[in-house]
């Protein structure tokens, strides 16, 4: 058969139960190092304290209160983001729905579109723009040339008529 490859030969796996020491550990160290920070009184203090630390059932409660250190110079600069906004969260009272509501930019831009063209046609109507005197001269023109072509037709009906009555009289005295 085929031997595995060299890659697998020589690892070693950590148990639950290391990496569960590891860490009691490590919090340990960290709580002796708050403690020296606050003023060394843990070293020398209570032998309660000294008894939490060893145990790990009672060691899970406090890890809630247990702040993590800063690393670097995090703890020396505060530094605000003036960029950041800060979510707060309104109850139901505290809304006020009676207020003007702030408006987009494109929602004002469309507002003030709907009432320059608003204008435009009021104007429009009365007219006073130039698209509208224009249209009222064209419209003159056009009933001036039906006028017209109007009395033309009627002047070529009477024409025609007068002309069939002619012919007919012509008949009829032929006739007689």
């Amino acid at each position: 058969g085929r031997k595995g490859g060299h890659k697998g030969r020589a690892r070693q796996y950590t148990s639950p139960e290391e990496i569960d020491a590891q860490l009691q550990a490590e919090k340990q160290k960290a709580r002796e190092e708050e403690e020296q920070e606050e003023g060394g009184e843990g070293a020398t203090g209570d032998p309660k304290k000294e008894k939490k630390s060893l145990d790990s059932d009672e060691s899970d409660e406090d890890d809630e209160d247990y702040q993590q250190k800063r690393k670097g110079v995090e703890g020396l600069i505060d530094i605000e983001n003036p960029n950041r906004v800060i979510q707060t969260t309104k109850k139901v009272t505290q809304l006020d729905l009676d207020g003007p509501k702030e408006l987009s930019r494109r929602e004002r831009e469309e507002i003030e579109k709907q009432k320059a063209k608003e204008r435009y046609m009021k104007m429009h109507l009365a007219g006073k723009t130039e698209q509208a005197k224009a249209d009222l001269a064209r419209l003159a023109i056009i009933r001036k040339q039906r006028e017209e072509a109007a009395k033309k037709k009627e002047e070529e009906r009477k024409a025609k008529d007068k002309a069939a009555m002619a012919g007919k009289r012509l008949q009829s005295l032929s006739l007689k």
